[in-house]
């Protein structure tokens, strides 16, 4: 599907139905569950419902009864990959069904092959209609170690393909699989074989063996190379070494010098195996006209125009991108591999002139496959890096990159402490486009992140770090900021970067971004406020004040925080200190100060002489000067020519304009309004109409002991809003 596709109306549907199972459903006397009211599904929905739960994670003794209800779910291709299962549970829900195809492996429980066997042959239609059977990664028997099978492989009659990978399967267990009267094929990766020689009894119908990393195989290369001989019908062999390591044996040069075994073979896979003769190789393809794949990853061979993969034969290798977007798709789930395609993809990407996508999303696939190695999240996320930096990122899916940036965030959460990989993912999430444009969840990415800003001292890092946090804080919403603000470690760990950049006196970005992040996490968030206060943080933004006086940058920022805790009514009086007051006050009526810095400062000082503020505790003639200084400084403003904030409402500025109000603090609040109606008039012209604001204008318009500064002023904004809602009916909008 197109990765900026939207989800299918079945998967979506089957998504919903897994994450409210447990509503949807009631209990049954074994304590499973069975759907209150259930349509008769078509058999394909049914797979899919499993299928989809047992992706989402809901598969599980309760949740698998819903499928004894044989009439309206009816099951053929059942897949319950990974789920929590026991044996009980899957023999009572799932194999009372006529299924044709099982997937059953990696199970997060104590189930076996003997139990799946056991319950599978106890049915007769699964006995005589199955014929896919999949259990990699399971255990042959329990802990009491039976001596041999409780039920054996050659009663399912119908099987015909069957995969072992990464189990305990020994050679009296491969005896019996090919006993099997339809074997065609078998994956026997990474068991405890030790000789192959039971092929034999199904050389006539064995048409494809997956023998990948058999380490503990003790035939010779002769032998092994006779065996194949006989199998006639093989048209797909994987003898690839998961090591890495040379062929001592000479297995696979025994194998490339004998052109007349295999000859319907159409793939073959030697990876692993390093020193493989490339001649050799080629001379072995070209005797096999048939032949579509072949795997060379770490072989060393691959670099001739005839093994260069872009025909009609597919090679997996690494002498091109070609070759390891093949490596890529064929060996996902084989870590060593994984590493290996890689570390080559990392060298080959790192000057990319074009967007590859389909390189991204199978470097995303490599990395869900191995979520719990550093070894592959660490250069999978350099190589993601390389291919979304600057203006590739621009050429990438939206949804791709969703999912590549919610797997970078499980990565860093998963490996907190190591420094290399969180610069990696960092540095992919330092991205204009990714912040801004690409769906994720920023509220819990900023969360993580802070929380991962403690563990790291590198200086790289904590500047990442907090450049990003900053830019997510800013595109959360009001109710995420408030829970993001009830955190109060993140509060703390922002205040020491601040501290700990002011103590060296440097003006860096970091220093910026860090009180950029504390200005949003306090905006309209009394809890941040408060924790801002709890953290001595007035104490430290004083201090800042005096020392940072000539960075205009910095005061912004700075005077931007504490005049949204101006904002909080019951805090004011913690801003009610006399060397701050002065400070503030020498900063809103400074003439060679800029607007943007005497705006704040303003803000905080309307708040503070505010009908609605603390009781006045300091000078009374500061008092009387800071309301005079208000009233003549506001109207000594001129628009800046960039817009220097946005509101997501205008609510903290209507208390200000109540008609007891001084004309220095109507006057301050009503400049605000003025500047961003004339900004952005269609969005903050609507706000003033929707929150009410319009209303408690005309009121103080049309008062009487309205000054008339402030009346002048009330009135050009119910001009602005006048020309904005009514544009038709404005006389001025046609010349």
């Amino acid at each position: 599907m197109d990765e900026e596709s939207p989800s299918s109306l079945t998967d979506i549907s089957m998504a919903w139905v897994c994450h409210n199972v447990e509503v949807l459903c009631v209990a049954q006397e074994d304590g499973s569950l069975k759907f209150r009211h259930c349509p008769l599904f078509p058999q394909e929905l049914s797979d899919q419902l499993l299928h989809k739960m047992a992706d989402e994670g809901v598969l599980n003794d309760r949740t698998v009864g819903v499928f004894q209800n044989l009439e309206h779910l009816r099951l053929r291709r059942a897949h319950i990959q990974s789920s929590q299962l026991s044996a009980e549970a899957f023999r009572r829900s799932l194999c009372p069904h006529k299924l044709q195809e099982l997937n059953a492996s990696h199970l997060h429980s104590n189930i076996t092959i003997s139990d799946v066997l056991h319950s599978l042959t106890s049915n007769k239609l699964c006995r005589q209609g199955l014929q896919t059977l999949i259990m990699d990664g399971l255990r042959l028997h329990g802990e009491a170690g039976e001596e041999s099978l409780q039920a054996s492989f050659s009663m399912l009659r119908s099987l015909k393909k069957l995969s072992l990978a990464w189990t305990d399967l020994d050679d009296e267990g491969l005896e019996d699989i090919c006993s099997m009267p339809t074997l065609e094929s078998l994956d026997i990766s990474g068991t405890n074989v030790t000789d192959l020689t039971p092929l034999l009894n199904c050389q006539l119908r064995l048409m494809s063996l997956t023998a990948h990393g058999l380490q503990k195989l003790e035939m010779p290369a002769s032998s092994f190379i006779f065996l194949l001989s006989k199998l006639q019908s093989l048209r797909h062999l994987d003898i690839s070494n998961d090591r890495m390591i040379t062929d001592g044996d000479n297995l696979v040069q025994q194998l490339l010098e004998h052109p007349e075994i295999l000859p319907q073979l159409v793939s073959l896979d030697i990876s692993g195996w390093r020193g493989v003769n490339e001649a050799a190789i080629q001379a072995f393809v070209e005797a096999r006209p048939g032949l579509r794949f072949i795997g060379l990853l770490g072989t060393g061979a691959g670099g001739s125009e005839l093994l260069c993969g872009e025909g009609n034969l597919k090679v997996a290798g690494e002498s091109s991108l070609t070759q390891l977007c093949e490596a890529l798709r064929r060996y996902s789930d084989r870590e060593s591999f994984i590493r290996e395609i890689l570390a080559h993809v990392y060298s080959q990407t790192s000057d990319m002139g074009e967007p590859q996508p389909h390189i991204l999303k199978l470097v995303l696939a490599g990395m869900r496959q191995h979520t719990d190695s550093l070894h592959v999240q660490l250069v999978a996320s350099a190589c993601v890096f390389n291919l979304t930096v600057q203006e590739l990122v621009l050429g990438i899916p939206s949804r791709l990159l969703a999912n590549v940036i919610q797997q970078l965030l499980t990565a860093m959460k998963t490996f907190p402490n190591h420094e290399q990989l969180q610069k990696n993912c960092l540095l992919t999430l330092c991205s204009d486009h990714i912040l801004q444009v690409v769906p994720f969840d920023r509220y819990e990415a900023a969360k993580l992140i802070m929380v991962l800003l403690g563990n790291h001292e590198d200086q790289t890092v904590q500047r990442m770090a907090v450049a990003v946090v900053s830019i997510l804080v800013s595109k959360l919403s009001t109710e995420e900021i408030s829970e993001l603000g009830a955190e109060e470690f993140i509060m703390k760990q922002l205040l020491s970067i601040v501290q700990q950049k002011a103590s060296l006196g440097v003006v860096d970005s970091t220093l910026k971004f860090a009180l950029s992040a504390l200005w949003n996490l306090t905006d309209e968030t009394p809890t941040a406020c408060r924790h801002f206060i709890q953290c001595q943080g007035i104490e430290l933004y004083m201090e800042l004040l005096e020392s940072y006086y000539s960075e205009s940058s910095i005061q912004q920022k700075l005077l931007g925080l504490l005049n949204n805790v101006a904002e909080v009514e019951e805090l004011r009086m913690e801003l009610m200190i006399e060397d701050l007051v002065e400070h503030i006050l020498s900063l809103l009526i400074n003439p060679v100060v800029e607007v943007n810095i005497s705006y704040f400062a303003g803000g905080i000082l309307a708040h503070l002489v505010s009908v609605r503020g603390p009781v006045w505790s300091l000078d009374a003639e500061l008092h009387s000067t800071v309301q005079e200084k208000l009233h003549s400084s506001v109207l000594s403003w001129s628009s800046p020519e960039h817009a220097m904030v946005s509101y997501r409402t205008l609510q903290p500025f209507y208390p200000l304009l109540h008609v007891s109000q001084c004309s220095g603090v109507q006057l301050w609040a009503l400049w605000a309004i003025q500047f961003v109606c004339c900004q952005n008039a269609p969005q903050y012209c609507d706000m003033l109409q929707t929150e009410g604001g319009t209303d408690i204008l005309r009121v103080l318009s049309s008062h009487p002991d309205t000054h008339s500064d402030v009346k002048c002023l009330t009135e050009n904004i119910l001009k602005i809003l006048e020309r904005n809602l009514h544009p038709a009916s404005s006389v001025e909008d046609f010349h």
